[in-house]
């Protein structure tokens, strides 16, 4: 058997660490990109390739990788061939987190341990699957459930309607809040020409505000800010390649946006005046209705000009940026802190040589009012394999305080993808327990298992704010006790 009750847990203490401490701890899911709406429907899967395949870019990367044509992927391939790909790049796999993580997901959700995917188990599996998706608990909000998940954030766009959400929070028989999360990406992305006009054009409608300047278009911002938090958000997420923080005026951006609105394109300063402007009316937003924003740093988007024009975005061709972000971070966040508007925050980094960069900056803006009030982030896309959890709670515990860490993020469209926790808290419960093996921690499993328990779920529930999560003793302390 592959994966083993005691699967990444090299020592005694990483496996007491493990079974007595983290594996039972609940999920705050903070961070995702489920379709709401598929939770809203309660959506059946019509099979395994629609399941694990039908938006995973991470697997379509892979079997490209691996010599497999497009069709196969995100083409119009039937669902069996598309799944035959799949299992015969498995194999090639080896040492890819996705060997991991298909074979995890395999024996959480389905029971499936004593055979590895491969061409000639392939028809095993998917037999063996297909036949249990018809049954109670394989739905969307079945697999939410046996994932012991407390809370859902997905990921919204300001113009959204929310009515996914609405109809959730109206159906008393599911129980588990999902709750909108703000995603500004649209908002700033003023170089857009006729697609940024139409999307201010959304907001308009959406927020009931005619938008004329750029004063109306903040209002239509705020208006939308409040709606989604009356929804219960209470998160913002900026995924940009690297932060604007320059020196700005109204007269500037008000120029900026008026160019843009009668379809000229502002020039790059002025662009970058403008994001720099919103950047820092989005933190005060956030700040005024005690919301935690996060930045998603370093996603070099769309590489690829030819399959982006005929695929679009998310389609497994992004890459890492090498833009420096430390500078103009230190001054957007010190511009908020200046204030008094800095609100909660979560730094993350895409490329790994920012590791050190945003831990120690994270320290720069502790003000001691909240336990880790500026968070430096879980290892996210690129680096959410164990070499990268590794590494980032390397960089945390080396010049800030791990024990306040608020834990892994799920950063997926897919319901299965709540075992990247599993791996996650065994990753951390391995390295603390080799670390206890050597006498670098002490052998004290109370306490040692107190700071897991933090960091699995009791930091999150209590960090986040979400007044509909039981939090099951999060001011509990660090021995657990």
């Amino acid at each position: 058997m592959f994966i083993t009750e005691d699967f990444l847990l090299e020592t005694e203490p990483a496996r007491r660490l493990y079974h007595e401490h983290a594996a039972g701890m609940p999920i705050v899911d903070y961070h995702c990109h489920l379709p709401p709406q598929q939770i809203a429907d309660d959506h059946r899967f019509r099979n395994l390739t629609e399941l694990w395949l039908g938006d995973d870019h991470y697997k379509w990367r892979a079997m490209r990788w691996n010599g497999v044509p497009e069709r196969f992927c995100s083409g119009d391939a039937g669902d069996w061939e598309k799944f035959e790909k799949w299992a015969a790049t498995v194999p090639r796999l080896l040492r890819n987190p996705l060997y991991h993580w298909t074979h995890l997901e395999l024996k959480r959700y389905f029971g499936i341990a004593d055979v590895l995917l491969a061409p000639d188990t392939a028809r095993r599996i998917w037999d063996a699957v297909n036949r249990r998706l018809p049954e109670p608990g394989f739905s969307c909000r079945g697999f939410i459930k046996r994932s012991n998940v407390e809370v859902v954030c997905t990921t919204d766009d300001p113009a959204d309607s929310l009515a996914a959400h609405e109809a959730i929070a109206a159906d008393p028989s599911f129980g588990i809040p999902v709750l909108p999360t703000w995603r500004s990406d649209k908002a700033l992305a003023i170089e857009g020409g006729a697609a940024f006009n139409a999307w201010v054009d959304r907001l308009a409608e959406a927020a009931d505000v005619a938008i004329g300047d750029f004063d109306s278009f903040l209002e239509a911002l705020e208006r939308r800010h409040e709606f989604f938090h009356r929804h219960g958000c209470r998160l913002s997420d900026h995924g940009i390649e690297t932060v604007w923080a320059e020196e700005y005026g109204a007269t500037e951006v008000e120029s900026a946006f008026r160019r843009a609105r009668a379809g000229r394109a502002p020039t790059p300063d002025q662009a970058a005046q403008f994001k720099s402007a919103l950047l820092v009316e989005f933190g005060r937003m956030d700040c005024r209705r005690h919301w935690t924003q996060q930045y998603h740093l370093g996603a070099l988007r769309n590489p690829n000009s030819r399959r982006f024009s005929a695929l679009g975005a998310d389609a497994g061709f992004d890459g890492i940026s090498d833009r420096t972000v430390g500078r103009p971070l230190a001054r957007l966040l010190d511009r908020l802190e200046r204030d008094g508007r800095l609100p909660r925050t979560i730094l993350y980094n895409l490329n790994p040589r920012d590791n050190l960069l945003l831990a120690v900056l994270a320290g720069s803006f502790q003000d001691g009012c909240v336990p880790g009030k500026v968070q430096y982030g879980s290892g996210w896309w690129f680096l959410d394999h164990q070499d990268g959890m590794e590494k980032q709670m390397d960089a945390l515990s080396q010049v800030g305080l791990l024990s306040r860490f608020v834990g892994m993020v799920t950063d997926s469209r897919s319901f299965l993808s709540y075992a990247r926790h599993e791996y996650f808290r065994r990753v951390l419960c391995n390295l603390l327990g080799k670390e206890m093996s050597q006498g670098l921690l002490p052998a004290d499993l109370a306490l040692v298992g107190g700071m897991v328990r933090d960091i699995c779920y009791r930091n999150a529930a209590s960090y986040f704010g979400f007044e509909t999560v039981d939090r099951g003793g999060a001011e509990g302390g660090q021995d657990g006790r």
